[in-house]
Protein backbone atom coordinates (compact mmCIF):
# COMPACT_ATOMS: atom_id res chain seq x y z
CA UNK A 1 0.00 0.00 0.00
CA UNK A 2 1.52 3.26 -1.10
CA UNK A 3 2.17 6.43 1.40
CA UNK A 4 -0.53 8.42 -0.05
CA UNK A 5 -3.47 5.66 0.74
CA UNK A 6 -1.99 5.47 4.10
CA UNK A 7 -2.57 8.94 4.02
CA UNK A 8 -6.07 8.89 2.70
CA UNK A 9 -7.31 5.55 5.24
CA UNK A 10 -5.78 7.64 8.23
CA UNK A 11 -8.17 10.67 7.48
CA UNK A 12 -10.90 8.48 6.84
CA UNK A 13 -10.24 7.48 10.05
CA UNK A 14 -9.81 10.40 11.43
CA UNK A 15 -12.94 11.24 9.70
CA UNK A 16 -15.07 8.54 11.49
CA UNK A 17 -13.71 9.36 14.83
CA UNK A 18 -14.62 12.86 14.60
CA UNK A 19 -18.34 12.19 13.42
CA UNK A 20 -18.11 9.91 16.64
CA UNK A 21 -17.55 12.88 18.33
CA UNK A 22 -19.62 15.56 16.67
CA UNK A 23 -23.19 12.59 16.38
CA UNK A 24 -22.71 11.43 19.77
CA UNK A 25 -22.20 14.38 21.26
CA UNK A 26 -25.28 15.47 20.04
CA UNK A 27 -27.27 12.57 20.75
CA UNK A 28 -26.07 12.71 24.98
CA UNK A 29 -27.04 16.28 24.84
CA UNK A 30 -30.35 16.11 23.50
CA UNK A 31 -30.88 13.03 26.18
CA UNK A 32 -30.06 15.31 29.06
CA UNK A 33 -32.05 18.53 27.62
CA UNK A 34 -34.84 17.01 29.37
CA UNK A 35 -33.47 17.04 32.58
CA UNK A 36 -31.18 19.81 32.86
CA UNK A 37 -31.68 23.16 34.72
CA UNK A 38 -30.65 25.23 31.55
CA UNK A 39 -31.38 23.54 28.12
CA UNK A 40 -30.70 26.59 26.01
CA UNK A 41 -26.97 26.76 27.53
CA UNK A 42 -26.64 23.43 27.63
CA UNK A 43 -27.59 23.06 24.19
CA UNK A 44 -25.91 26.05 22.81
CA UNK A 45 -22.56 25.04 24.46
CA UNK A 46 -22.63 21.48 23.54
CA UNK A 47 -23.00 23.18 19.68
CA UNK A 48 -20.17 25.56 20.42
CA UNK A 49 -17.54 22.76 21.59
CA UNK A 50 -18.86 19.90 19.52
CA UNK A 51 -18.31 22.44 15.88
CA UNK A 52 -14.93 23.52 17.39
CA UNK A 53 -13.52 20.44 18.05
CA UNK A 54 -14.60 19.41 14.68
CA UNK A 55 -13.62 21.89 12.84
CA UNK A 56 -10.10 22.20 14.35
CA UNK A 57 -9.52 18.13 13.81
CA UNK A 58 -10.90 18.86 9.81
CA UNK A 59 -8.27 21.29 9.54
CA UNK A 60 -5.72 19.64 11.25
CA UNK A 61 -6.22 16.37 9.28
CA UNK A 62 -6.63 18.34 5.89
CA UNK A 63 -2.82 20.10 6.14
CA UNK A 64 -3.44 21.66 2.67
CA UNK A 65 -5.05 18.88 0.92
CA UNK A 66 -8.07 18.72 -0.45
CA UNK A 67 -8.19 14.95 -1.03
CA UNK A 68 -7.60 14.02 2.38
CA UNK A 69 -10.58 16.62 3.81
CA UNK A 70 -12.66 15.03 1.46
CA UNK A 71 -11.83 11.56 2.64
CA UNK A 72 -11.85 12.77 6.06
CA UNK A 73 -15.49 14.46 5.18
CA UNK A 74 -16.46 10.95 3.69
CA UNK A 75 -15.22 9.60 7.46
CA UNK A 76 -17.56 12.29 9.21
CA UNK A 77 -20.38 11.34 6.92
CA UNK A 78 -20.52 7.51 7.28
CA UNK A 79 -20.32 7.69 11.46
CA UNK A 80 -23.64 10.29 10.68
CA UNK A 81 -25.00 7.54 8.38
CA UNK A 82 -23.85 4.71 11.60
CA UNK A 83 -24.88 6.55 14.63
CA UNK A 84 -28.48 7.43 12.72
CA UNK A 85 -29.30 3.70 11.65
CA UNK A 86 -28.35 2.77 15.18
CA UNK A 87 -30.24 5.59 17.04
CA UNK A 88 -33.58 4.13 14.96
CA UNK A 89 -32.93 0.81 15.93
CA UNK A 90 -32.76 1.92 19.56
CA UNK A 91 -35.53 4.01 19.28
CA UNK A 92 -37.91 0.78 17.59
CA UNK A 93 -36.64 -1.10 20.66
CA UNK A 94 -37.75 1.17 23.10
CA UNK A 95 -41.32 1.45 21.51
CA UNK A 96 -41.76 -2.40 21.05
CA UNK A 97 -40.70 -2.84 24.79
CA UNK A 98 -43.39 -0.57 25.86
CA UNK A 99 -40.91 1.78 27.47
CA UNK A 100 -42.02 5.38 27.94
CA UNK A 101 -39.48 7.78 26.26
CA UNK A 102 -41.20 11.07 26.80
Amino acid sequence: MSFYAVNLLLAVLAGLALGLFYFGGLWLTVRRIACGKRPALLMLSSFVVRLLVTLCGFYLVMDGSWERLLACLAGFLVMRFVLTRIARTGEAATRLSGESGG
